[in-house]
C-alpha cells in the first residue's frame, strides 16, 4: 500500500510539473517597442519587474531635454547586441502580452537594463531589481545621469 501511495504521489507531482511547464521564447530581438517591451520570434513580450521610459518620454540631462525613451531603446540594443535571448513566461499583463524574464549571454536582461540605468525597478510588481536600481542611481548611469519622471508617473501625465 505504501509503495502504491508513493508511486501515485510521484505521478501526480510529475503531472503538475509537466502541466505547469513555462512557455519559453528563444531567438533574437526582432523589434523594440520600448526598452521593456520587444518582440522575439514575432511575439510581443514585456520584461518582468522593470519599467522603462516610453519612446516619446523626455528627460533632463545637464539642463537639456533629451529623448530618454529612445536612448533607453538604444541601451537595450547595446545589451542584447544581436545575441539570442532566452525568455520564460511568468505571467501576462493587462494587454495580454507575455510577461517574461530573459537571459542574454548568461545574464539576466532585466538586471542588466536596470543596472545600466535605462529602466527602473517596477516595485509595484516585483522588488527583484531594487539593488540594481540603487547601483545605477549611485553611479549616475543612464536615466540617473540627470532627472526624470518614473515611467509609470510620466504615463499618467
Amino acid at each position: 500500500m505504501r509503495g502504491r501511495f508513493a508511486l501515485g504521489a510521484m505521478a501526480l507531482a510529475g503531472m503538475l510539473v509537466l502541466g505547469s511547464a513555462a512557455q519559453a521564447f528563444v531567438g533574437t530581438v526582432d523589434r523594440i517597442t520600448d526598452a521593456d517591451t520587444f518582440y522575439v520570434g514575432g511575439t510581443e513580450i514585456r520584461l518582468d519587474g522593470v519599467d522603462a521610459p516610453d519612446p516619446d518620454q523626455i528627460c533632463l540631462r545637464g539642463g537639456q531635454k533629451y529623448k530618454c525613451g529612445e536612448e533607453a531603446k538604444a541601451g537595450l540594443l547595446a545589451i542584447v547586441a544581436g545575441r539570442p535571448v532566452t525568455c520564460v513566461k511568468v505571467g501576462e499583463d493587462v494587454f495580454k502580452r507575455a510577461v517574461v524574464r530573459c537571459d542574454v549571454g548568461g545574464k539576466d536582461l532585466g538586471a542588466e537594463l536596470v543596472r545600466a540605468g535605462w529602466a527602473v525597478a517596477f516595485v509595484k510588481f516585483s522588488k527583484r531589481y531594487v539593488a540594481q536600481e540603487a547601483e545605477a542611481r549611485k553611479a549616475k548611469r543612464g536615466l540617473w545621469e540627470g532627472s526624470f519622471d518614473r515611467p509609470r508617473v510620466w504615463r499618467r501625465k
